[in-house]
């Protein structure tokens, strides 16, 4: 899976440089160019949080997902679920086998 980096996109809409936003929610430039070209591993969401605040915008405006390979994607595994949610919340199957 590839997440696509797009504040380059809203720094463009706001009218705001790298070094600006950089220095507005104190970050190097350098590390913001990271991000923008996508070559960081991760990104805290008190940085994400404080860019969005300066760019007036929502993380999905930022951030999105496309699959490396349409013809390999795959569904993703199914999450488990505590036994206790379970009978709490059963699911379709489960209630209307009962």
């Amino acid at each position: 899976m590839a997440i696509v980096v797009n504040l380059d996109v809203m720094l463009a809409r706001r009218k705001m440089r790298s070094r600006e936003l950089a220095e507005r929610i104190g970050i190097t430039e350098q590390n913001l160019s990271l991000l923008k070209s996508g070559k960081v591993r991760g990104v805290r969401f008190e940085t994400l949080s404080a860019i969005c605040q300066v760019l007036q915008c929502q993380p999905g405006d930022l951030l999105a997902w496309q699959p490396d390979d349409e013809s390999n994607c795959t569904q993703p595994a199914p999450i488990p679920r505590h036994p206790q949610d379970q009978r709490a919340h059963p699911s379709p199957n489960q209630a209307n086998s009962g």
